[in-house]
């Protein structure tokens, strides 16, 4: 089972952000949920503050980071500042 520690998350390269750019963009405004990922998801932040948690650790990310979350992460999402996504599953 993957963990907060399996996240993969960096500055986008430019050909990054690019491909990004053609994603469809997911809006949420402050708010906590728990999440099951059925499938590996990338995204860049476009802009807001998220706290990921899986019971164990947690790590933050926000406007302009990289974020993979691999397939079968289970998590609690706490999105601190609206968030705004692009976003790509598989």
């Amino acid at each position: 089972m993957p963990t907060i520690k399996d996240i993969i998350i960096k500055k986008p390269s430019e050909a990054e952000t690019e491909t990004c750019k053609a994603w469809p963009i997911w809006n949420c405004q402050p708010s906590t949920f728990d999440w099951s990922y059925t499938e590996k998801e990338t995204c860049l932040i476009i802009e807001g503050q998220v706290t990921i948690s899986d019971g164990t650790d947690s790590v933050s990310f926000g406007e302009g980071d990289f974020v993979v979350f691999p397939d079968g992460l289970e998590c609690t999402w706490q999105i601190k500042q609206a968030v705004k996504k692009y976003y790509n599953f598989g």
